[in-house]
């Protein structure tokens, strides 16, 4: 079992990472990157590469955006006071907005605040990337205060050709054959939704590289959602459709409320299968077909990509009260969430690292006991020790590999590989591929 402590790790680094105004290019994008890559530093020469795409470049379908500058923004009354601030909470400004110095009564400004009105006390997370206009966000409560007057709507902002900017880290294993992990950076003080994934990830990395052995190359990014996912397919997508067995979109897995997972398209890679499986055995999760997907799950698994790629969340987003409001805070996300998180991805990679179709390499059932690996006295109700043993021996007839065995007979891939592992040291199994 992992230590705890890497629960109480992943959690502060989203706490370093939870202040930051990001959007889908920026600063806080660059500020967020230098911080992951800090955490996860330098190994055998592999560190976070920082990639920067051009204002204004194609990528399929889309054109990148201009870049998002925004240093300062509040509204204020006659008598000078800030009513709100984006200093106080970067939410209260849209993202993306465009700048504005003017003054307009109660009235006119109402035309540009955003609220939540089915939760009154939020300040909900409100951008317009692709339509020039401005805005501000503040709870219902507050805008139901404001008083007729006149008020100075202010926010000194620009948009600037620049770049989006994007992270990846690739960790070579014995093979070309890559499992994938991508999480996003583009949204500000929220934590579930946006501080959880990269902070899992990046433990993740460090967990990869400490493995003593690696079967598979490790292929993990950090990128604008949408926007981000798109412009990597768009450099990428041959060389991932080639050499990717599985892919995981990290997103909203902070909190400790239960697992979800939303499947590929059709439900049926090899990406499906393993979560599927490891998470039958973490108690209460939800598995939610394609239909409801809604973040980069979509671009990876868009037709002409189709990429083995499924999304893991603990509270699925959209599915919790606090999504996109400022509610989704740090006393929402919690160590014991991300650690389990974190043991789920674990144990996901070393299913993948374990799953290939086993052959018992004798006739009949094998001889455990001189092998040490049965009970040399024989009573009933002495059998339970060894029953996932030759039920696993059972299916190693080089048709089924790890997953499906442990579908099959009810046990964990957790606990099958201690199995195959003795069997292997014993010299019962032979691997199939």
């Amino acid at each position: 079992m992992e230590s705890k402590e890497k629960g109480h790790e992943i959690y502060d680094l989203a706490g370093i990472l939870f202040p930051i105004c990001r959007s889908i290019t920026g600063e806080g994008v660059r500020k967020t990157l230098s911080i992951l890559s800090e955490h996860i530093g330098e190994e055998d020469g592999k560190r976070l590469e920082i990639r920067n795409v051009s204002s204004g470049t194609k990528v399929f379908d889309w054109t990148i955006p201009k870049e998002w500058v925004i240093r300062e923004a509040f509204i204020e009354d006659e008598k000078g006071n800030h009513i709100i601030d984006f200093k106080d909470h970067n939410l209260h400004v849209m993202g993306y907005s465009t700048p504005v110095d003017q003054w307009v009564g109660l009235d006119e400004m109402k035309n540009y605040i955003y609220t939540q009105p089915d939760q009154p006390e939020v300040i909900p997370y409100v951008t317009s990337y692709y339509k020039e206009r401005f805005g501000f966000c503040m709870s219902e409560e507050q805008k139901s205060m404001l008083t007729p007057g006149r008020y100075h709507m202010y926010i000194d902002s620009e948009l600037i050709d620049g770049d989006l900017t994007y992270g990846e880290i690739v960790i070579p294993g014995e093979r070309k054959d890559e499992i994938f992990f991508s999480t996003y950076i583009c949204h500000p003080s929220m934590a579930n939704n946006e501080c959880s994934g990269p902070a899992l990830s990046a433990e993740l990395i460090c967990y990869v590289r400490n493995m003593k052995k690696r079967r598979y190359t490790y292929r993990f990014i950090f990128i604008p959602e949408t926007i981000g996912s798109i412009t990597y397919l768009s450099r990428n997508m041959e060389y991932m459709k080639k050499h990717m067995i599985a892919g995981f979109n990290l997103s909203c897995v902070g909190d400790d409320r239960g697992f979800s997972m939303i499947e590929s398209r059709y439900g049926d890679t090899l990406a499906d299968r393993v979560l599927n499986n490891i998470l039958r055995g973490m108690g209460r999760y939800v598995v939610y077909p394609f239909l409801k997907r809604g973040s980069d799950e979509r671009q990876y698994n868009a037709p002409g990509i189709d990429l083995p790629v499924v999304c893991f969340c603990r509270s699925k987003f959209g599915e919790y009260p606090e999504y996109h409001t400022s509610a989704d805070n740090m006393e929402l996300i919690s160590p014991e969430g991300f650690q389990g998180s974190y043991e789920v991805m674990t144990q996901v990679i070393q299913a993948l690292e374990y799953n290939v179709c086993y052959q018992i390499n004798v006739l009949c059932e094998p001889q455990l006991g001189k092998r040490g690996l049965y009970p040399t006295v024989s009573q009933k109700g002495g059998y339970g020790t060894v029953k996932a043993m030759t039920d696993f021996i059972a299916y190693a007839d080089g048709r089924n590999d790890l997953i499906e065995i442990s579908d099959r007979i009810g046990v964990s891939v957790k606990k099958l590989i201690p199995i195959v592992e003795r069997l292997a040291e014993a010299g019962l199994i032979v691997f199939k591929n």
